[in-house]
Order: C-alpha cells, then sequence, then structure tokens
C-alpha cells in the first residue's frame, strides 16, 4: 500500500513590495490579496496544510485571520529584494522539519500575486507531479509574443535581430515554435536532494500545467492591481 505524500501549501509573502506597497495585504474586491490565495487554497483536498512564510507581522496576523497557519517568521535575510524564492521554500521546508518533525513531501507555491487563480489550477500542478516524473510542475499560459518570430534584441551596434533565430524562414507567428509565459499561479516541487541543490526552477526536470490567459495575471504594479481587480469582479458579480 502506497503511502499518501504530506503535500504542503505555501504562500512565500515578504513586506518589503516597492512598486505596490503593502501589496500582499493591499484591499483587493474587499479583503486582503493574500487572504484570496488562503481561501482559494484551503479549498484544495490535496494540500494537507496552508501555512504563510513571511517576515512582517501584520502579514502574519491578517493570514492567521484568514485561515492560514504561521508556524514561524521568514528571517530578514530571506526577505530582501533579491532574495532568490527558492531559498525560502528551502527555508520552510526545514522549519516545518523542525517544528512538526514531519518531513514534506511536496511543497506548493501559492503566490498571493495571482488571484484570479482557481482551486483546479492547483489541484491540477499538484495531480501533474504526482502522475510524472518531474521534479517540479509550473503552470505557464500561451505567449503572445515569440522569440522566433516578434521578439528582438539589440545588438552592439544598435541593430535589431530576432531573439532566437529560427532555422528557417518563419513568415506567419503560426508557424514558429509555440512558446509560453511561465506564470504566477502555483508551482509544485518534489521536496528532495535535487530541490536542496537547485539555485534555479531549470536545474531540477520540469513540467507545466497550462492555465487560461484571464487566470494568470501577475500583480506586479498599481495598474495591474486595478485591472486584476476589474476582473475579478466582472467573473465573480
Amino acid at each position: 500500500m502506497t503511502t499518501k505524500p504530506y503535500i504542503l501549501g505555501a504562500i512565500f509573502a515578504r513586506g518589503g513590495s516597492k512598486t505596490v506597497p503593502g501589496k500582499n495585504i493591499r484591499d483587493f474586491a474587499g479583503k486582503p490579496l493574500i487572504a484570496h490565495a488562503i481561501e482559494c487554497a484551503k479549498k484544495v483536498d490535496l494540500l494537507d496544510r496552508v501555512i504563510v512564510s513571511t517576515d512582517d507581522e501584520r502579514i502574519a496576523e491578517i493570514s492567521r485571520k484568514a485561515g492560514a497557519d504561521v508556524p514561524f517568521m521568514r528571517p530578514a535575510y530571506l526577505a530582501s529584494d533579491d532574495s532568490p524564492e527558492v531559498l525560502s521554500w528551502k527555508h520552510a521546508v526545514t522549519a516545518m522539519k523542525e517544528i512538526t518533525g514531519r518531513d514534506v513531501d511536496i511543497l506548493v507555491s501559492i503566490p498571493a500575486t495571482s488571484p484570479l487563480r482557481k482551486p483546479v489550477d492547483i489541484e491540477n500542478c499538484v495531480e501533474r507531479l504526482l502522475a510524472s516524473d518531474a521534479d517540479i510542475v509550473i503552470t505557464v499560459t500561451r505567449s503572445k509574443k515569440s522569440p522566433f518570430f516578434n521578439m528582438v534584441k539589440i545588438v552592439d551596434n544598435g541593430d535589431a535581430t530576432l531573439v532566437i533565430p529560427p532555422a528557417g524562414k518563419v513568415l506567419r507567428r503560426q508557424e514558429s515554435p509555440e512558446v509560453f509565459d511561465i506564470t504566477t499561479v502555483a508551482y509544485a516541487v518534489r521536496v528532495t536532494e535535487r530541490m536542496f541543490r537547485m539555485t534555479s526552477l531549470f536545474d531540477l526536470k520540469v513540467k507545466t500545467v497550462e492555465v487560461p490567459e484571464e487566470r494568470a495575471m501577475d500583480i506586479d504594479t498599481e495598474e495591474d492591481l486595478g485591472i486584476a481587480e476589474y476582473l475579478f469582479k466582472k467573473r465573480n458579480g
């Protein structure tokens, strides 16, 4: 009989956002932004526990009120502008092992900045990981631009060239290889020695789950916040 893996849902939310101050707890359709991520995660039965990793006491307080556990505070050195989030993933599973004595088998990162996701998007990531030999499953959406067709780089003399020149002539975007944008809807990763050694997602074996564009928006600016709230209210009536 196979033992069910222990699957931890985690929302990583630092307090020092500069482009949108206080972004993770800004009002979004009547609730703090992070509350939407927590509520969505708690609807996913595959997750054994939902926690928030933060360095900020206000975020921690709001997260508890929204129904998440905050079993530890994230160290300040993991909450700076240039701290890779994968380091916070490693810290979270290590801290949970120390607190509970239990190994985390799969970590699911559910960023607060994608409030248009649905529970099925998280479920699909976990199920894809469980059914495959991947180390990590990421969410993607179809890109409107292609580095093989209509994305350019500027070289030293000022000339523009395609980012990736195709092997043959490409006259229409449909003739170029299909490409996807990585989204921040969800990431499901196996907690293994490979995860602890990685410095980038693509140090691992990566598979994907496609999400529709209308659920893939990531809030990075004040304009994004307004657009996402408009779309959220339109969808939910």
